[in-house]
């Protein structure tokens, strides 16, 4: 199977998500905008070509089939893979409701509507806290180390080296303790 990257705001606990199946999906799935969360280095995204890259890499990603269609099962599978959960029915009810030829399927801006959901303060304090504890070094630890960050970008398919991930928390790390806090975390997003 080919290596694909898929963005690492994905959260892998729904338990506290909204109500909404659409809701929790896009909070799943939603690629990184200004004020969410990545430890990848800092893009451009401001801009609309960089938003429209980095979610044609989420859609490219869980397009398996490279039909240019993720289906409900595709979304489904693809959540799995990366730690979180979806249901057949929450997957068919995403599906359905984004899409605009009526054949069950989500084509790239059938995809991009999806994302576009907006999302409450309280929602991306939420996500950021969600993001946080998928690079915790243990879970409620309240740090990310390079280890667990290498660890996490790998099982994303980024693949970075321990000195790599030292240069990127060294980037943010206010303190100086080698160590990526959660405060510190918030403030990169910013």
């Amino acid at each position: 199977m080919q290596s694909r990257t898929l963005s690492p705001s994905l959260n892998h606990n729904t338990h506290s998500s909204p109500k909404s199946p659409l809701s929790r999906l896009r909070r799943m799935l939603s690629p990184r905008t200004p004020d969410q969360p990545s430890l990848s280095p800092p893009i451009n995204s401001t801009t609309a070509t960089s938003i429209s890259s980095e979610l044609q890499r989420v859609f490219d990603y869980f397009d398996e089939n490279r039909d240019g269609k993720i289906s409900a099962a595709e979304l489904q599978r693809c959540v799995r893979a990366v730690g979180g959960e979806l249901s057949t029915e929450d997957a068919e009810a995403a599906v359905i409701s984004a899409d605009t030829d009526g054949d069950c399927l989500l084509g790239f801006e059938d995809f991009q509507r999806l994302m576009e959901g907006s999302n409450s303060e309280e929602e991306k304090k939420e996500e950021l806290r969600q993001a946080f504890g998928m690079y915790e070094t243990e879970p409620g630890s309240g740090f990310i180390s390079p280890a667990s960050l290498k660890r996490m970008l790998s099982r994303l398919g980024d693949s970075k080296s321990l000195t790599d991930c030292s240069q990127m928390i060294r980037t943010f790390d206010i303190n100086g303790d080698g160590l990526l806090s959660f405060h510190e975390f918030s403030l990169m997003m910013r």
